[in-house]
């Protein structure tokens, strides 16, 4: 993944957790995970970014 490569963020309240989604603007990968709803926001972001770009290495 490039650094100027744009990531969407979507965060979806499921009850006591939060499924965070980053999806890769170029690519279109995305990957999801669940954290708990008191988790940072900022957290929760770093957390998707770090997986993308773990799945993105993969390729």
């Amino acid at each position: 993944m490039m650094a100027d490569t744009a990531v969407y963020f979507e965060f979806v309240p499921l009850g006591a957790q939060v499924k965070v989604s980053a999806i890769c603007a170029s690519t279109g990968v995305e990957v999801s995970l669940l954290v708990p709803k008191t988790t940072p926001q900022t957290y929760m972001q770093d957390l998707a970014l770090r997986k993308l770009r773990r799945r993105l290495a993969q390729d």
